[in-house]
Formats: structure tokens, sequence, C-alpha cells
């Protein structure tokens, strides 16, 4: 049986949550992103006591069907778009919908209709946030981060950093060097 929880991804999160697995006397398969596997069937009082005892430490068992989905399919974005060193095979629809077993075009009326976004929107902003850190890093330059993050070109990912944030990538690195030199300063 599957259990759906949110929560940040950490070492701390999941130790936490197999704890509490423990105290209830579930037995878990696996604990990983947002999911828990357990072998045994879960009683209401069970899952009552489990929903309560996370909820104390900030991490909620989620219980809607659609809030489950579209925390599943935040999960697959998230891993693919800050986790993952390779591309996906197919195109982004295609792999969503095989990672969540169903069909994208359902998937992405459940996501809309829920998030006020689209899933390519969504994409777009997570592949922005982490152009971002990969920036501020300073380890690649802004030809690399457009091969990482998968875009056809440079002037594709500073289109799309550009409408997202206001800036050019290369602007926004101008900025944080700016920065750095200012805080050097004091």
């Amino acid at each position: 049986m599957k259990l759906y929880i949110k929560y940040m991804v950490s070492l701390r999160c999941k130790l936490l949550v197999k704890e509490e697995l423990k105290k209830i006397g579930l037995h878990y398969v696996n604990v990983d992103l947002g999911t828990i596997e357990i072998l045994e069937k879960i009683t209401a009082e069970q899952r009552e006591q489990l929903k309560s005892n996370l909820l104390k430490s900030g991490l909620e068992l989620l219980d809607d069907k659609k809030q489950i989905l579209i925390d599943e399919i935040k999960t697959v974005i998230i891993n693919m778009v800050h986790h993952s060193e390779e591309e996906p095979i197919e195109n982004y629809s295609d792999y969503i919908s095989k990672q969540v077993g169903k069909d994208y075009n359902y998937l992405s009326d459940i996501f809309s209709e829920v998030k006020g976004v689209t899933i390519q929107q969504f994409i777009i902003k997570h592949k922005i946030e982490r152009a971002k850190e990969l920036i501020l890093y300073d380890e690649l330059n802004i030809t690399e981060i457009a091969q990482k993050l998968h875009y056809s070109s440079v002037a594709h990912l500073s289109n799309q950093f550009k409408k997202v944030t206001g800036l050019t990538p290369s602007f926004f690195k101008k900025l944080k060097k700016k920065r750095l030199g200012n805080l050097e300063d004091l």
C-alpha cells in the first residue's frame, strides 16, 4: 500500500517519517520522495495517528486524490530539473506521463485546475530557478548552463530567463558579482 506525504526531500525528513512509522507499528518497504510504501494495510486509527504525528513535525499526510496526483507530478518535475544529470529520452509530456502512469492530457487538466498554471509553466519556472542557482555557483558559463538544462540554445534559455525574471542571465550574473564586490568593501 502506498501513502503520500508532503515534505521536502532530505535525509532528516526520511528518518523522521521512518521513526513515526515505527512508533505506530507499521513496516515500510520504501520511504522515498513524498511516498511511503508499507507492507500491511493501514487502519483508520493508524492513519490518523500518523497524520497527527507528521503534522507536529511540519509534514503533511495527503488524502485528497487530486493533491496526491499534483504532488506526484511536481516531484517528477523537480527531480527531472534539479536532480537529474541526464535528459529524459522522451519529451517532457511523455516522460511525466510515463513516470506518473497516467495520460498527459488528464494530468495537464488536473494540474492547471488545481495549481492555476500549466505543467509547462511549472517546468519553466523550475528550470529558471535551477539556472539561477547554477549562475550563482559560478562554475558553469551560460552556454554550459543552457546545455545542462537541455535548452536548444543559449538564446532560448535567455528568452525564458528574461520572461521569468525580467533580467538576462548575463545581467543576473553581473548583478551577483557587483553585490559580492559591495560586500567585500564593507
